[in-house]
């Protein structure tokens, strides 16, 4: 069907506009530069950016100054309960992988079976089986080693062997849960988990394609990189041995087989799935069926048995002891600890447009002009992409102003605008986004190769995600 705004002619009462329409949107341009500011000029951190642009928009606005720390509040605790403890559990088990070496086990045994013409297309497959479980900058320091050695062995460009890989994480962390940017948008927009992971792999798959080996063999043509020296022959064979091995005190740890390591890692996502489909399929709320899985399928209970199962599979059946396996999965929690405020920070930013009545003003002028959702979605969050190069905060803050355009759409289509959102996020990375410099530094390129092959694959990622995005419209 064609998802357009026309769609929400019976949509519920949303919020009422706290001022006049001028005032909202001066409000909204207020809060999001003061973000940008902050972001960009100050290097502040996004957290604090996020608690000052939301302050802004309730002053701007004339709110109640009480009024808007309530909303700040409510909208930071909810978002902290909802998807925090998934990016808590989804980091435990990254590491458990990680200091396993059941991550480098993926990824010897699909590189090592790999022609050399097929080395890039092998190179996407283990960045997304590699960024299904891992954050993007995770995923990306596990892979440079053997980016490294594949560009060695293989005589390739380092670009032609790297972008694939970097297409493969860069998807997965955009499109696919349980990462925090889709997370969010899904707990913001009340979007079905388990339809947006189907469909958020339909996405991906293509994307990737494209993006990764279509676009990595031009790229490689126009910026050609040797690998460096770093991670020669011996430090790799040190590393292929896995992170696990410095974990280990006295004890030789060994890597979990690769079927092991695969059940564990899409575990959560067959449970997720799983129950997505009992949902569809069987009608009876009440069947035993369908409530086992609406149990093992719900997210913190998927991610929670994946965990557990991962301690047995990955960390125990790798050789570490009680009390490595303990500080394997404590470890996992430091880093992403600023990564779970900025997300719940923005869950209270989002209140506050949501309470300030901003949703409202924005679906009248949508029905009036009779935009497609999914279209104002995807350029929503490459504006503030753009503006802001964090594409966790172009996700929720373009997930919040989409609330009151999904109200009436079929579950399906929020998923739809969910991976809207998420592919307008990852759009031409730039020099304000750290995983711009992340891969400039990794890879020894100058800005102006960084930008024509990195920023240009983010940029090919974001365009074809919406386009897969806009054609599964028409069927959905």
């Amino acid at each position: 069907m064609n998802l357009t705004t026309s769609v929400l002619a019976d949509a519920p009462e949303l919020a009422i506009p706290v001022a006049p329409g001028w005032q909202l949107i001066l409000a909204f341009l207020a809060g999001i530069a003061v973000i940008v500011v902050l972001i960009t000029v100050l290097n502040l951190h996004p957290f604090l950016a996020l608690i000052f642009g939301a302050l802004t928009v309730g002053i701007v606005a004339g709110e109640n100054l009480e009024k808007v720390l309530k909303s700040f509040s409510d909208g930071f605790g909810s978002t902290a309960a909802g998807v925090g403890i998934l990016i808590a559990l989804g980091a435990m088990f990254a590491k458990l992988l990680a200091d396993s070496g059941g991550a480098d086990e993926i990824v010897d045994t699909i590189v090592g079976h790999a022609s050399p013409r097929a080395l890039p297309w092998a190179m996407a497959l283990v960045g997304a089986i590699i960024g299904l479980p891992m954050f993007f900058e995770i995923g990306l320091v596990l892979l440079m080693p053997v980016i490294y050695l594949v560009s060695r062995r293989s005589q390739l460009s380092l670009i032609t062997v790297g972008i694939p890989a970097l297409a493969g994480l860069s998807a997965m962390h955009g499109f696919v849960p349980p990462h925090p940017g889709p997370l969010t948008a899904i707990s913001l927009l009340d979007a079905n988990l388990g339809v947006t992971l189907a469909l958020g792999v339909a996405v991906a798959i293509p994307t990737i394609i494209v993006a990764g080996p279509l676009f990595g063999k031009l790229a490689g043509r126009w910026v050609v990189v040797d690998a460096p020296d770093t991670f020669a022959r011996d430090e790799f064979a040190a590393h292929s041995e896995g992170p696990g091995a410095a974990v280990a005190t006295g004890r030789q740890l060994h890597r979990p087989s690769f079927a092991m390591t695969m059940f564990s890692v899409l575990l959560p996502v067959v449970l997720m799935l799983g129950k997505a489909l009992v949902d569809i399929f069987i009608a009876d709320e009440n069947q035993w069926f369908r409530v086992t899985f609406d149990v093992l399928g719900t997210p913190l209970i998927a991610l929670l048995i994946a965990v557990i199962v991962g301690i047995f599979t990955l960390g125990v059946g790798a050789g570490m002891s009680r009390d490595q396996v303990t500080k394997c999965v404590e470890s996992g929690l430091p880093p992403v600890a600023g990564i779970i405020l900025i997300v719940a920070a923005g869950g209270g930013f989002k209140q506050v447009l949501v309470d300030s009545g901003i949703g409202t003003l924005l679906a009248d002028w949508a029905k009036g002009v009779n935009i497609s959702v999914i279209l104002l979605a995807w350029v929503l969050a490459v504006l503030i992409r753009l503006a802001t190069g964090s594409a966790t905060v172009a996700t929720i803050t373009a997930s919040a102003l989409m609330l009151g355009l999904v109200e009436g759409l079929g579950t399906g289509q929020v998923s739809l605008v969910v991976l809207a959102v998420g592919a307008g996020s990852l759009f031409f990375s730039h020099v304000n986004d750290a995983g711009f410099w992340l891969v400039n530094q990794y890879f020894r390129i100058s800005v102006g190769q960084t930008i024509k092959t990195w920023s240009l694959m983010e940029t090919v990622l974001s365009v074809t995600g919406l386009v897969v995005v806009l054609l599964l419209s028409l069927v959905i």
